[in-house]
């Protein structure tokens, strides 16, 4: 009987090239020890946060009953009057408003900081760097944190809601679009070039064409996020929604706080909808 031919292939291989397959010939014991001494660790280091967390499977199986008593008490929803209904669509209404001028003032602060970030265009060494590790920093607190810090500098209300929601994009657009001009594709940069323009035309010519559509659909992607950090704020008085979710929950008024819940989830998914529609037309391609 003859060999089977990918038996033959695999011999063939590993006799041409034994150095590529050392691990399989000889095995690495070396290699193998440090595969397993990693494994160990990470098992070690996770049983140790279930211990220092007090993390308990029981807990979790009692807190399922709990939670389902919840979820039954939630059912219907109900605004219980018209009247809160309307108020509650209203809060919805300034909640996609906070979601939608944090993200749009955020894309426009970070779009010239994204340059300034990337190494293709930056040759000075120092001040891009200065730059990534400051976008980081604003990266490193929260959207809450933002908006405890906004609240007791303008106020409460949806302008401290705003605010927030712009310096935590800040830092997250600016390493994306930085990113974004780096993987650009240097050959229309080097037409711009050869063809005499400066380096700004370069960048307006040759990288911005580029990147705008992935800078959008990266917007659009935020804004729909922010929906639904614009939420968690407001439970901290920066306006919408989150404030009457958060009075509804610790009144145990749970209809109420199951139609709020509703609400945040249509708009959410019309918002993915919208938004989706119009990514795959700034892109060009068909949407599945």
């Amino acid at each position: 009987m003859s060999a089977n031919p990918n038996q033959q292939n695999i011999a063939e291989s590993l006799t041409q090239v034994p150095s590529e397959f050392r691990y399989l010939i000889k095995g690495d014991r070396k290699q193998r020890i440090m595969a397993s001494m990693v494994v160990v660790a990470m098992v070690a280091f996770y049983l140790l946060g279930l211990y220092v967390l007090e993390i308990n499977p029981l807990r979790i199986i009692t807190g399922l009953g709990e939670l389902g008593k919840i979820v039954w008490l939630m059912l219907p929803p109900d605004p219980e009057t018209w009247e809160r209904a309307i108020r509650l669509l209203f809060s919805l209404i300034e909640t996609i408003s906070i979601a939608f001028l944090g993200t749009l003032l955020a894309a426009i602060i970070a779009f010239p900081l994204g340059f300034l970030a990337a190494r293709n265009i930056v040759s000075l060494r120092l001040p891009q760097f200065m730059m990534r590790r400051g976008l980081d920093s604003i990266r490193g607190i929260d959207t809450l944190i933002w908006a405890l810090i906004w609240i007791n500098v303008v106020g409460l209300g949806p302008f401290a809601g705003v605010l927030a929601i712009m310096c935590s994009d800040i830092g997250s657009f600016g390493k994306l679009f930085s990113e974004a001009i780096e993987a650009a594709d240097r050959k229309p940069v080097e037409g711009v070039k050869s063809a005499g323009g400066s380096h700004l035309d370069t960048i307006r010519l040759g990288i911005i064409p580029q990147i705008l559509p992935v800078m959008l659909s990266q917007v659009l992607y935020y804004f729909e996020s922010n929906t639904r950090s614009a939420t968690i704020i407001g439970i901290v008085g920066a306006g919408g929604i989150g404030l009457y979710l958060a009075e509804q929950i610790r009144t145990l008024e749970w209809q109420q706080a199951s139609f709020s819940i509703l609400l945040i989830l249509i708009a959410v998914a019309l918002i993915d909808a919208l938004s989706s529609r119009i990514r795959f037309a700034i892109i060009g391609g068909q949407q599945q």
